[in-house]
């Protein structure tokens, strides 16, 4: 497999459920990503060099999940210059708004793309959205899966269509 490109880091392992779409739908794209859990509250040390290295180390979409009122994806992006995107995580008991808010509410100067909660396949394609800029073959492989996306909802459309 080639370097990872695409780095989705958790803040719990029980956000795995919800960022396994962000991870399937590169593994789809045929995008070089990697995952890996590490809070900003309680490991600090270990997403300060997740996220300092992360340049360095070929990676160059961050993709960052959290629940509560954690903001990983904004700790992640003060420490480093590689785009970060936030995935909030419908875990706690206002049901992902925390996470939303503290995702969507950052100063000026440190930008975060911010998807729903729970949007973590969206993340992941825009992710390859942003590596489609620079890689070709990655930007053929999303259009294929918009075309095949397109063809199946037109299917099903036709489907309905037709039974009622």
């Amino acid at each position: 497999m080639d370097k990872p490109k695409v780095g989705i880091i958790m803040g719990s392992i029980s956000d795995r459920e919800v960022m396994n779409k962000a991870a399937a739908v590169l593994h789809e794209l045929n995008v070089p990503h990697e995952m890996v859990v590490a809070s900003a509250h309680r490991t600090p040390d270990r997403v300060r060099e997740y996220a300092a290295s992360a340049q360095s180390r070929g990676l160059e979409v961050l993709i960052a999940g959290a629940g509560w009122a954690a903001h990983l994806a904004g700790v992640i992006a003060s420490l480093t210059d590689v785009p970060v995107i936030a995935v909030p995580i419908a875990s706690s008991s206002l049901n992902g708004l925390d996470a939303l808010l503290s995702s969507v509410q950052m100063p000026p100067g440190v930008p975060v793309a911010v998807m729903a909660i729970d949007g973590a396949m969206n993340a992941g394609l825009f992710a390859a959205q942003i590596l489609a800029l620079k890689y070709p073959e990655i930007q053929r492989r999303l259009q294929e899966y918009r075309k095949r996306q397109t063809e199946q909802i037109l299917k099903k459309v036709s489907e309905f269509e037709q039974a009622g």
